[in-house]
């Protein structure tokens, strides 16, 4: 007993433990699906061209017992790591690229832990396709052999290519670049490449024919963006040559000789035969038909000709041997056969040398007139040039070359026993030019090969050229530059253009013509290239400064080149500078300059720049002008009426200027004005009344409330206290005279002065006498009493003005317009005579107003007395 005791409490610790052990539950992860971007990374899938560095999923687990989760990702041995995890948050990273072509699935282990316990998972991740290979072509290089005789529309070849990517991006179709160019289609879904139909090949025109090939995806989404690869492959197509042209001779015709000590057997010369069909060419078998007479034989397979008689035994000077040239094909039968005529001669010892033959007989010059630049290969044909040795066998063996311009003609044959037809043929057609040599001059030489005395002769070949039009007119600059003065009469000279053109004759004789939407002014002479304006053109810089069109220089035949023509018409000072319509009158306040502005017309400076002076002034000292602005003010010292009226007796303040607008052209214009000033002080400026008038002179209605409030005001002040003496006089009962009451309410001096301003202010219009006589109306009574019993009401807005004071219209309908201006007809008003020494801005606002009536009369159709 006591031993159980003693373990006891190890035991309970124990079984606590276990207890607390197996309490401990592990974290796992939670399973949302396969479209979820949380949970386990279960069935995610990725497109191959996701972004590294892209945030693709968000590992989400728990654990039970509610203790904070890590996560982690990790991969099987010697796997790539793509992916990275946020060990706390989860965030699964990119972190390699992607490629399904190369691995379509990956295998990554997520874990989550507690702590305490770790649960890990094995999930596979798909990696789907985007369109980001391109096809390829596969077997190449293609190269294709197709006889000439193959029918149109049969299929030659196949071409293949594949794309590794899946769906439309892995989809091929096939097409040719410059289909209309070439004689082969292809299939685009199966590559099957055919020749056109209607279409045959000619191994003699064309041997080899090279097709671009294109193959194209059918396109795809790569990184958000729709996209189509294609690849492109050179189809070599090689014509084989079929047995269908018949053989023919060269070096044709054939002349050969036999000389007096020439062996039997000996070889005479050499008939040669092509097989038409170069590409397989069958063997040649030759044979005479006739004109040998037993002296002469062939060899079959060599075509050379030999004597079989001795030359004593040959009984005529002269064969013509009819040989025959036949193909063998490959089954040992004769199909085509073509024939020639071979002459021999008889000959003697060797005792001649070599001798060129016109057609007439012997010939050391021959002459031939021929076009510049003919075609390479080309023979001279009018040149009928026979080179003859008269000597037999080896003797007559001799050699022919050009001597002269190296690399431009060849001589056919290079060597000729006996008697040959010289051909020269054409190697180098650009050094035969017409403007380089209109003469070529040769050296025709024969040169025996195998004698001791080298026997030679040489014939002079003249080859004179022709013109062609091979060349295009050429302008001396590829654009001229003129300048004309805007002053210059119509049918002036402007600019010489020239053009060259080497060709001879007509076909180096040029024309020129203009276009272009800048040449209606002018004119070209076709032969000489002179530009020059119109009969009827004017020039004005001040309308058009520049003009741009192109010139044409061309040939007989139509070949033409062009030049710029760019014309700049010069600024002439012909236009004198213009006052404003308003410079008659001005009003000047001392101390503020009055301003006058000229505009010139011209277009270029200095024509266009107006000085301004002061021609005439009575007195001379009174006034300054700036001659850059036109700006008029009083001298320095004059700053006020009263300074003025010391230095002239001209009382008015009214001066008239004799002012010049002068332009710095050469030679230059002026123009003068006479310009009114009138001179006032600046006594509107002065107080709180010129101030209002200053701000309202741009709304007259309001000016017009203003003033009859201001009139309602003073009423009713006269009547408070006219009844304020009304009812002291009652209680005293006194009756206080009337011409007491008049002599106590006399106007203060202050109103006094301005009711003498109102009523002798110089009005400029019948709106503005309109305006002074009812201030004065509403200031003064007829019996100088301000009693005034009528008790008035402030008016909430200006009452309309009287009618006009000339008698309507009898026809005109009867109008009335509720505003100041509906009382103004200014264009048959007269205006009263000036007062001399007044005239200030209240003219001006007056005269404001005025245009604004009268703009206003206008918009109501007001009627014209």
């Amino acid at each position: 007993m006591k031993h159980v005791r003693h373990f006891t409490p190890s035991l309970f610790l124990s079984l606590v433990h276990v207890c607390l052990v197996q309490a401990n539950y592990a974290p796992y992860f939670f399973d949302n699906g396969a479209r979820s971007t949380n949970g386990n990374m279960a069935l995610l899938s990725l497109s191959e061209d996701t972004p590294v560095g892209t945030h693709v999923y968000t590992l989400n687990g728990t654990d039970p017992e509610g203790d904070p989760v890590t996560y982690d990702l990790t991969y099987e041995a010697g796997s790539r790591r793509y992916f990275s995890v946020d060990k706390n948050l989860g965030n699964v990273t990119l972190i390699e690229e992607l490629d399904r072509e190369k691995e379509d699935e990956i295998e990554v282990i997520v874990s989550i832990s507690d702590g305490l316990s770790t649960v890990s998972e094995k999930v596979r991740i798909l990696v789907m396709d985007a369109n980001d290979e391109s096809p390829e072509f596969i077997n190449t290089p293609y190269i294709v052999q197709v006889p000439e005789n193959t029918p149109s529309s049969s299929s030659i070849f196949k071409i293949e290519a594949i794309d590794k990517d899946t769906g439309s991006g892995g989809s091929i179709t096939y097409f040719l670049q410059n289909i209309h160019a070439n004689k082969f289609t292809i299939d685009r879904h199966s590559g099957v490449l055919r020749i056109k139909a209607g279409v045959t090949l000619d191994y003699e025109k064309s041997r080899t024919h090279f097709v671009v090939v294109v193959a194209k995806d059918g396109g795809g989404k790569l990184r958000g963006d729709n996209k189509v690869f294609s690849a492109s492959t050179t189809v070599t197509i090689n014509v084989e040559d079929v047995q269908d042209t018949p053989p023919m001779f060269i070096g044709t015709p054939y002349y050969g000789y036999v000389y007096e000590d020439t062996l039997a057997g000996s070889e005479v010369l050499t008939v040669v035969a092509l097989d038409g069909d170069r590409g397989k060419p069958n063997s040649i078998h030759y044979c005479i038909v006739n004109g040998d007479e037993g002296s002469f034989e062939i060899g079959n397979t060599t075509g050379a000709i030999s004597v079989i008689k001795s030359p004593n035994q040959l009984k005529k000077e002269v064969y013509e041997l009819k040989v025959k040239a036949s193909e063998i094909d490959q089954e040992g039968d004769t199909s085509e056969h073509i024939f020639a005529t071979v002459t021999i001669r008889v000959v003697d010892l060797n005792n001649h040398p070599p001798t060129f033959y016109g057609e007439n007989g012997p010939q050391n010059r021959f002459e031939l007139t021929m076009y510049e630049h003919p075609p390479e290969g080309e023979i001279l044909r009018g040149l009928k040039i026979t080179v003859n040795d008269s000597d037999q066998g080896a003797n007559a063996k001799f050699n022919l070359r050009l001597v002269g311009p190296g690399g431009i003609f060849r001589v056919v044959p290079q060597t000729v026993l006996n008697e040959a037809q010289v051909t020269i043929i054409v190697e180098n057609s650009a050094a035969i030019d017409y403007e380089s040599s209109k003469v070529l001059t040769f050296k025709l030489l024969a040169i025996e090969v195998n004698t001791p005395e080298k026997f030679s002769s040489t014939a002079d070949v003249v080859i004179h050229l022709l013109d062609t039009n091979d060349n295009v007119p050429k302008f001396s600059s590829d654009y001229y530059i003129a300048r004309i003065p805007e002053n210059s009469p119509g049918g002036s000279n402007v600019v010489a253009v020239t053009a060259t053109d080497p060709d001879s004759g007509l076909w180096g004789e040029i024309k020129y013509s203009i276009y272009g939407t800048g040449a209606d002014l002018f004119l070209i002479h076709p032969s000489t290239g002179i530009i020059y304006t119109q009969p009827w053109a004017v020039l004005d810089a001040e309308v058009n400064s520049k003009y741009n069109f192109y010139v044409k220089a061309e040939d007989t035949d139509g070949k033409y080149s062009l030049a710029e023509v760019f014309i700049t018409v010069l600024d002439v000072n012909d236009h004198s500078p213009e006052f404003n319509e308003n410079i008659q009158e001005k009003t000047m306040i001392i101390g503020s300059p009055v301003k006058i502005e000229a505009i010139d017309q011209d277009a270029e400076e200095p024509n266009n720049i107006v000085d301004y002076s002061i021609m005439q002034a009575d007195p001379a000292n009174v006034f300054d002008i700036d001659q850059s602005t036109g700006e008029i003010k009083l001298k320095s010292y004059i700053r006020s009426l009263d300074i003025i009226h010391n230095i002239t007796k001209n009382k008015d303040c009214i001066w008239s200027l004799v002012v010049q607008a002068k332009d710095r052209g050469s030679p230059s214009f002026s123009t003068t004005a006479v310009l009114k000033i009138d001179i006032t002080e600046e006594t509107l400026h002065k107080g709180p009344m010129a101030a209002f008038l200053m701000q309202t002179k741009d709304n007259p209605m309001k000016a017009l409330g203003v003033l009859a409030g201001v009139m309602g005001i003073m009423v009713l002040i006269t009547i408070m206290i006219s009844t304020a003496m009304f009812w002291r006089n009652k209680r005293s009962n006194k009756v206080m005279p009337v011409r007491r009451i008049i002599k106590k309410r006399q106007m203060p001096p202050s109103r006094t002065v301005r009711m003498e301003w109102l009523k002798f202010k110089r009005p400029s219009n019948a709106a503005e006498k309109f305006v002074v006589e009812e201030e004065v109306k509403s200031l003064h009574n007829e019996n100088s009493n301000n009693n005034i019993q009528v008790v008035p009401v402030p008016p909430a807005s200006p009452l309309p003005p009287p009618p006009p004071a000339l008698a309507p219209r009898s026809d005109a309908p009867g109008w009335r317009v509720p505003t100041v201006s509906g009382s103004l007809t200014p264009k048959h008003i007269i205006k009263p005579p000036k007062k001399k020494g007044h005239g200030s801005t209240h003219n001006a606002l007056v005269s404001e107003l005025k245009m604004r009536f009268e703009k206003r009369n206008a918009a109501y159709g007001e009627p014209h007395i």
